[in-house]
């Protein structure tokens, strides 16, 4: 377990740390045999930047009122969320193998009810782009000064919430969030660009009066970089499009949308679990749980 208040990785660090998060999210879905592992997999890069070098958080002290906040508003990526609570000690690892279970806190998309750690209840598309600026609007009017981070997705960017929201931040000139984009290209029925085309990509958000910045979403020096750097913009929300891939780290996962909601099989898993340098051993050991 690490405690983010502690200390804060390095990049080498927060790359060994991200691919051993890879493979939490192929146990939590394997073993739930449901799941989201395609948008899970391509998130984890940014998620894991935020929770062990970015954000100011305390796994010992959740509610702490100057915490920094994340809101996945992509909730069906909850897998990869899970994996940096549970990293960063907030429960302990045996629940990874109650994900999408009767009554465990683990649902499949994150619940306050089961989690009141959880920022927002999130999986409605659209929805959680407005709670993270009405977030940061009350942080403004309180004179606080914590931060708060956003990730929504591609085929979430369908949803005509997404620009109401995004007109609000930047009328309201709501500079204290920072909203990260899993650009994997892919959602539910296919390729977003043959579903409902959303290029030019940064060109919309600029239209819409926010600062974008676009980088490659598993390289984590640039992810580190982006998000430090839009701390720096005042008096305009900013957007950081992050291009990143469906299941990446997973041969197989990666820009296949089989996975985007369907779940390894046994089989799939020795394999997954294998690449990212699972003992064998160890594998069947999971397996049998």
């Amino acid at each position: 377990m690490i405690s983010p208040l502690m200390q804060k990785l390095s990049i080498k660090e927060l790359e060994n740390l991200a691919h051993e998060m890879r493979k939490d999210i192929i146990i939590m879905i394997g073993k739930a045999a449901s799941g989201h592992p395609g948008s899970s997999l391509s998130a984890i890069d940014i998620i894991t930047a935020l929770f062990f070098n970015i954000m100011r958080h305390d796994s010992k002290n959740p509610h702490w009122q100057d915490r920094d906040r994340f809101v996945l508003s992509k909730g069906h990526a909850a897998p990869a969320l899970y994996a940096a609570y549970e990293r960063s000690g907030y429960f302990p690892y045996e629940w990874i193998y109650n994900l999408r279970k009767l009554g465990s806190p683990l649902q499949g998309h994150p619940d306050r009810r089961k989690m009141d750690f959880v920022e927002a209840s999130t999986g409605s598309l659209g929805q959680g782009l407005s709670v993270a600026l009405g977030i940061g609007l009350a942080a403004k009017l309180d004179k606080k000064d914590y931060w708060t981070y956003c990730m929504i997705g591609d085929g979430e960017s369908n949803e005509g919430q997404i620009w109401e929201a995004a007109m609000f931040a930047s009328h309201q000139k709501i500079d204290n969030v920072t909203v990260i984009l899993d650009y994997n290209k892919f959602q539910l029925d296919g390729a977003v660009k043959d579903i409902l085309n959303m290029e030019p990509m940064k060109h919309k958000w600029e239209s819409f009066g926010w600062h974008v910045q676009e980088i490659d979403g598993h390289n984590m020096k640039q992810i580190i970089d982006s998000l430090e750097q839009a701390k720096k913009i005042k008096n305009q929300p900013t957007m950081i499009i992050a291009h990143t891939v469906k299941g990446k780290g997973v041969s197989f996962m990666e820009n296949n949308n089989h996975f985007h909601g369907v779940a390894p099989t046994p089989d799939e898993m020795r394999k997954a679990l294998s690449e990212l340098g699972e003992k064998s051993e160890r594998i069947e050991e999971i397996l049998k749980r």
